[in-house]
């Protein structure tokens, strides 16, 4: 697989397996979509953000072995409390809102247990992206 100039990771060490899990559901099609709390991203990280819509993106797993290519389709912003219907299905959790900020709770513990606060308004960052290449 040719290795693209954008790059995304999906993992991090001691990550009980939820890296791998992602990667095999982009892979399967399942999931089409990924996001993070905004007040995660410096500037620079948030310009970056932006900038691989409509370009192809490599994604890396956390031993930075590129496994898949994905096209970024849109990035844009929406709140937890009210998130966006393709955030929702494309996080595999089809029109279940509820399952979504569920599954978020408990993936980002570790961010509120660093003092990030999780709210209704708390505002997300959201990629939507297409495999193009496993």
């Amino acid at each position: 697989m040719p290795i693209q100039p954008f790059k995304m990771v999906f993992g991090w060490e001691n990550d009980n397996g939820i890296g791998e899990m992602l990667i095999q559901q982009i892979i399967k099609g399942e999931k089409t979509a990924t996001c993070a709390p905004k007040s995660e991203y410096s500037p620079e990280e948030l310009q970056q953000t932006y900038e691989p819509v409509g370009h192809i993106v490599t994604l890396y797993d956390k031993h930075d072995q590129p496994r898949c290519n994905v096209k970024m389709i849109e990035v844009f912003e929406t709140t937890f409390g009210n998130p966006d219907p393709r955030l929702v299905r494309g996080e595999g959790n089809g029109d279940n809102t509820a399952q979504f900020q569920a599954d978020h709770r408990l993936a980002w513990q570790n961010l509120t247990e660093a003092g990030m606060e999780l709210n209704d308004n708390t505002v997300l960052i959201v990629e939507l992206f297409e495999l193009v290449q496993a």
